[in-house]
């Protein structure tokens, strides 16, 4: 969520003449002084420059954190909260010597406080992983994301192919809803490892949405071990910190 005073302090930096305070949130309306279209074009295009110049923020280590996981994809709907949740949970199930932090880095519709069955305000060197489904459509914004991590020096340890396959409860007949193998395609084509395979069921939605995900409500089940799998992989690809 963006702040009121955020939005106050964005506004009168950018446009001079911008009203110093906003009514309301979520409707509020901008009344700016009278100016040429080519003087706000002049004034954007340097601010623009301005921003640019100063390049990729630093990174910092974060005081108690010895390993960062991404979870990415670059589309939306394709399962990264739900697949970030689990990994999660199955991180601390495979070591737990070791604390596992959770941050849902979506500003416009954080939806891990749901699914960990969470309340109040949560308390504000990382790896990529991404995810995606089979679809090309997905596909083509998997790879954007991968490359776009490359492009700021952050590792790709590699792809989970979500929803990769449903099987009917009644007959066990599988279909490959999305496609069968388009994120191994992709991973060979960008040089990394498929992670593994978690299958379209019901349960892993309907456990997500009650905030008691798989891998915690039925550690048992064929889902919640694909989960574990992943994991073992993720954990085999993590550098050694420092001690």
């Amino acid at each position: 969520m963006v702040s009121h005073a955020w939005c106050r302090a964005l506004c009168a930096g950018l446009y001079p003449g911008a009203p110093r305070r906003l009514q309301g949130w979520g409707s509020a309306a901008f009344s700016f002084r009278s100016s040429s279209s080519s003087t706000n074009d002049g004034f954007l295009k340097e601010k623009r420059a301005q921003i640019m110049s100063r390049g990729l923020p630093k990174q910092k280590p974060i005081e108690g954190v010895k390993q960062v996981l991404v979870f990415a994809s670059g589309k939306g709907g394709v399962g990264k909260s739900t697949t970030a949740v689990n990994i999660a949970l199955a991180l601390a199930a495979h070591d737990s010597t070791k604390a596992v932090g959770l941050l849902d880095a979506d500003v416009y519709g954080p939806s891990i406080p749901k699914m960990m069955n969470l309340k109040g305000n949560p308390e504000l060197s990382p790896r990529a992983v991404i995810v995606s489904t089979p679809q090309d459509i997905a596909l083509l914004d998997a790879r954007k994301g991968a490359e776009m991590f490359r492009k700021v020096h952050v590792p790709v340890l590699g792809l989970i192919q979500n929803m990769s396959v449903f099987q009917c409860p009644k007959c066990k007949h599988e279909t490959h809803i999305f496609g069968a193998d388009g994120v191994r395609d992709l991973a060979k084509t960008l040089g990394l490892d498929v992670l593994g395979d978690i299958p379209l069921h019901v349960n892993i939605r309907e456990t997500c949405d009650t905030g008691q995900p798989i891998v915690i409500s039925q550690p048992q089940s064929d889902m919640a071990k694909a989960y574990l799998r992943i994991t073992t992989e993720i954990v085999n690809r993590l550098p050694t910190p420092p001690a």
